[in-house]
C-alpha cells in the first residue's frame, strides 16, 4: 500500500509495550477502551504484574477489563497518530497510559480467535524492506499481517520463535500460518478508516494491511 504518511518513529521492532482494555455496554451493545503504554513506557514488568483487572474495572466503572500483554511489536516504524479519542493519560498502579483507541464489539463483548474486530486506532505502520512478516491466511486468501505478539498467554514467545509459530496453532479448516521476507516497504495506514484485526488462541494481533 502506497501512502504520503511519514515515518515518525523507527527501529521499533520488537519494543515491548501493555495495554488495559475495558468493556462497556451501551444501547445494548459493547464497545471497549484502550489504554497502552505505547511510546510512553516499556511496561515494567513489577508494574504490569501487579495490576488488578478487577479493581481497575471498579476504578473506570467497566463491565471488565482485559490486561492484554505484555506485547512485543513485529513492526519496524510508526507515522502520525490521528487522536481518535481523547488521549486521556490514566495511571494504574504506578503504570502511566494513554487512551488511544475503541474498540466496537458488536453485540458480544468476547473476542474468540481467528475472528475479525474493527478498532478506531488512528494509526500509520511501517514494515521495512527486506524484514520477516508473519502472517494468517484465510481460506479467500486474505493475509492478516502480525503487528504484536503477546506474552500473557506464552510467556516464552520470542521474535526468534515466531517463524515457527504454525507448527503450534490450532488452524482452523483452511487457514495457513507463514512467513515471508517482504522485497518493499509494507505501509499499513488506517489513518481514515477502521482497522480490521484479529487474533489467534495465543493472542497475538494480526491486522489487514489496508
Amino acid at each position: 500500500m502506497t501512502t504520503s504518511q511519514e515515518r515518525l518513529i523507527t527501529d521499533h521492532r520488537d519494543t515491548r509495550y501493555g495495554e488495559v482494555i475495558a468493556a462497556f455496554a451501551r444501547d445494548g451493545r459493547f464497545h471497549a477502551e484502550v489504554y497502552g503504554t505505547q511510546l510512553l513506557n516499556d511496561c515494567p514488568a513489577e508494574l504490569w504484574d501487579a495490576l488488578d483487572a478487577t479493581a481497575i474495572a471498579a476504578e473506570l466503572g467497566a463491565l471488565a477489563v482485559k490486561l492484554n500483554g505484555p506485547r512485543h511489536w513485529t513492526l519496524d516504524g510508526l507515522g502520525t497518530k490521528v487522536e481518535v479519542v481523547e488521549p486521556i493519560l490514566r495511571d494504574f498502579g504506578g503504570l502511566t497510559t494513554r487512551r488511544i483507541a475503541v474498540v466496537e464489539l458488536g453485540e458480544d463483548p468476547g473476542v474468540t480467535p481467528y475472528t475479525e474486530n474493527h478498532v478506531n486506532r488512528g494509526a500509520v505502520f511501517f514494515f521495512d524492506a527486506g524484514k520477516p512478516v508473519f502472517e494468517l491466511v484465510d481460506p479467500e486468501g486474505t493475509a492478516y499481517v502480525m503487528q504484536a505478539y503477546c506474552l500473557g498467554v506464552d510467556p516464552t514467545l520470542t521474535l526468534e520463535s515466531l517463524p515457527t509459530l504454525g507448527d503450534r496453532l490450532a488452524l482452523p479448516d483452511g487457514w495457513a500460518y507463514r512467513t515471508r521476507v517482504l522485497e518493499e516497504e509494507l505501509v499499513i495506514d488506517t489513518s481514515d478508516h477502521l482497522a480490521t484485526v484479529l487474533q489467534d488462541e495465543l493472542e497475538n494481533s494480526y491486522t489487514l494491511p489496508y
